[in-house]
């Protein structure tokens, strides 16, 4: 405590952050570790693993298509509209409870602090968010002045609100059952704030064991990766561009995103910019589907000396917070796991760098990726509301509640996070049976012929996560 203190003191005295992060010689250079330049000067840690697969000429199932269409219209109100047209597969693991398929519903929600929220009335109706809005989409006449005879034949007058943005998406995706067999599968996974791919070190192995290809990259300033002493360093657009550099750089043909926390951003970004490279997404306690936008009354505005002698308080803080229990072995985890170990430079940039006004929910609308929301129940920094608001957003999305961990899920219960993605890397939507002929074309076919069964493509009811 006392050296903390004094490297604190000798930050204030000469402007200088006390523990700058520099890249570390890994010990284990042939155990796929890499070292990439995404820009000069600028270099991440990357462990790539590729497993030696055996040639098996495996023949890959058909999967499923699903068509995605739907419209979106945000009103000047801070109203969102989201009206799925098509038959894409709101799938039954989703919100429907009596196994069936929701079509051509609709969704309204509220988008982030709106201008106003009217008060209910007997002509309104309040969506899944709580927010009061009229009914038929339409805002209600005012009520009759004090004095006034009320007219009982007159109707109260409807005006038609003007939109101020439509967006409308038709697309068709096929969906397959991604396994470690297949060479055009590639894994990434990506940390948040205060972490490095050490985090991951259960999935890592567990994955490359199973013959899948996985990449994980140190964030700026995180693990081994350089840290600049720029603030401008760690805002969200420049660790964006280095993670698009890194996804360029190992992405395959079938590539899956893996998220927390802050990295969840980062995959939404890329599933966003190359919706047909990125096959599936993993969010893993990565929070609401709303804009960016640091938070001006936070402990991490303090100088940096003052964060570098809070540091022991915030450590603990973290542990608290992050793990549902504060035992000797989440400390352990935390210390072998290299979890929550930057500088108070880096700390103080990444969490006032937050800053993406563009990932906003009508961004998260627009995404047509099979997306699986993973959620620690007693995660004391991500709230299970913000993942049910993502679910609804999102056009395609199963949520699935862990009740033993938090918000460091996949290290405290990594084998039900590691049984939890698997399914999902293996789930394709069901393939819709094929209509059966009509009876005078029947009769004129052979007997011997036959009516093809539907397949379920693979998926089975317990390799479907199910929303709590």
């Amino acid at each position: 405590m006392l050296t903390t203190l004094m490297d604190g003191l000798l930050c204030c005295l000469t402007g200088k952050s006390a523990n700058v992060v520099v890249p570390i010689e890994t010990s284990e250079p042939a155990d796929g570790y890499e070292f990439v330049e995404v820009k000069p000067g600028r270099v991440l840690r990357v462990r790539h693993i590729i497993p030696e697969r055996e040639v098996v000429d495996e023949p890959r199932g058909p999967g499923g298509s699903v068509h995605c269409k739907r419209k979106i219209t945000v009103y000047r109100n801070g109203q969102l509209l989201i009206e799925n047209l098509g038959d894409a597969v709101r799938q039954e693991l989703l919100h429907a409870q009596n196994g069936e398929t929701e079509r051509n519903c609709t969704v309204e929600v509220e988008l982030a602090d709106p201008p106003s929220n009217p008060t209910p009335t007997p002509d309104s109706k309040v969506d899944k968010t709580g927010s009061v809005v009229g009914t038929g989409g339409a805002a209600t006449s005012p009520a009759p002045t004090l004095g006034s005879a009320p007219d009982p034949t007159q109707q109260p007058q409807k005006r038609r609100r003007k939109p101020k943005r439509t967006v409308v998406i038709d697309s068709e995706r096929k969906i397959t059952s991604c396994k470690g067999t297949h060479a055009d599968v590639a894994l990434f996974f990506v940390h948040g704030v205060g972490g490095s791919l050490d985090i991951w070190g259960s999935q890592l192995d567990f994955f490359s064991r199973l013959g899948y290809e996985v990449i994980a990259p140190d964030l700026a300033g995180h693990g081994a990766s350089s840290a600049p002493q720029i603030a401008a360093a760690y805002t969200f657009y420049a660790l964006a561009e280095d993670m698009r550099a890194i996804f360029k750089r190992y992405a395959r043909k079938r590539n899956i995103l893996i998220g927390h926390s802050y990295g969840v951003s980062f995959c939404t970004f890329l599933a966003h910019e190359y919706p047909d490279q990125v096959h599936k997404v993993v969010m893993i306690n990565g929070g609401g589907p709303t804009a960016l936008e640091p938070s001006l009354c936070s402990i991490f505005n303090l100088p940096t000396c003052v964060l570098h002698c809070l540091s022991p308080c915030l450590a603990w803080s973290f542990l608290k917070a992050g793990f549902a229990r504060q035992g000797a072995k989440e400390k352990q985890l935390l210390k072998d796991n290299n979890a929550f170990n930057v500088s108070s430079f880096v700390l103080r940039a990444m969490m006032s760098g937050q800053y993406w006004p563009e990932g906003d929910e009508v961004y998260h609308a627009e995404i047509t990726v099979p997306i699986l929301l993973v959620h620690g129940m007693y995660d004391k920094f991500v709230p299970v509301e913000e993942d049910q608001r993502m679910a609804e957003i999102l056009l395609l999305a199963f949520l699935k509640i862990i009740n033993e961990g938090s918000h460091m899920v996949m290290m405290e219960c990594p084998e039900s996070v590691n049984t939890l993605l698997h399914e999902f890397f293996l789930w394709e939507p069901d393939s819709p049976p094929k209509s059966k002929p009509r009876p005078e074309i029947a009769a004129k076919r052979p007997e011997t012929a036959k009516i093809p069964t539907a397949s379920n493509g693979g998926a089975t009811p317990e390799s479907k996560a199910k929303t709590k």
